[in-house]
């Protein structure tokens, strides 16, 4: 049986780096993130459906991510028609990564985890956290990202200290070579208690 190790942590908190740490030690990883991208590109099986909610979010056969962002802002009430076609196939996408792993341990990449309850799926969760001033600076740093931006995201979010409440296993990622070995360390830990 493959132990189910949900990774999960604000924007900002260096959930992404820490993924690659565990793809590095040569775990297996699926990345939520990354299977709405492959959705959302061309033949995705999300194109067809948002094309009927959103037409001009659908051009050429894929899904503009920033015309939909648009979109949202200018209609809320289609975030959930998004979700109600979006959830399901990124379901069906990691079920597919489950069913075809066989690594001892495997990492799922969850930005939402706590906030859509989902963390009784998993064997246990690791939070990946920083400080809100490092958070923020991380954030606004990236191309494009505005202060306004990010506090919507942050709106979307549950507070880190509630996430802290509910996390397995907890990781500051304040240092490179600490969160490293950290992963290293958790890695071994749970090969020891579920080998």
């Amino acid at each position: 049986m493959t132990f189910r190790l949900g990774l999960t942590g604000s924007i900002g908190m260096g959930k992404s780096t820490t993924a690659a740490m565990f793809a590095a030690a040569g775990l297996p990883v699926w990345d939520a993130d990354s299977a709405v991208h492959r959705l959302y590109a061309t033949g995705g099986s999300a194109v067809a459906p948002i094309h009927e909610i959103c037409p001009e979010a659908a051009v050429n056969g894929d899904v503009s991510r920033e015309t939909l962002k648009r979109a949202i802002a200018n209609n809320p009430t289609l975030l959930t028609k998004l979700e109600a076609i979006t959830h399901p196939l990124v379901a069906a996408d990691r079920a597919a990564f489950l069913v075809n792993t066989t690594a001892d341990i495997a990492v799922l990449d969850i930005p939402l985890l706590f906030e859509k309850s989902s963390q009784h799926e998993f064997h246990a969760t690791l939070l990946v956290t920083a400080p809100a001033d490092l958070q923020r600076d991380r954030v606004l740093q990236r191309p494009g990202m505005t202060e306004s931006h990010f506090q919507t995201i942050l709106a979307r979010q549950m507070p880190d200290a509630q996430k802290r409440s509910l996390a397995t296993h907890i990781v500051e990622t304040l240092d490179l070579s600490a969160t490293e070995a950290y992963v290293k360390a958790l890695i071994a830990h749970i090969r020891a208690r579920h080998a």
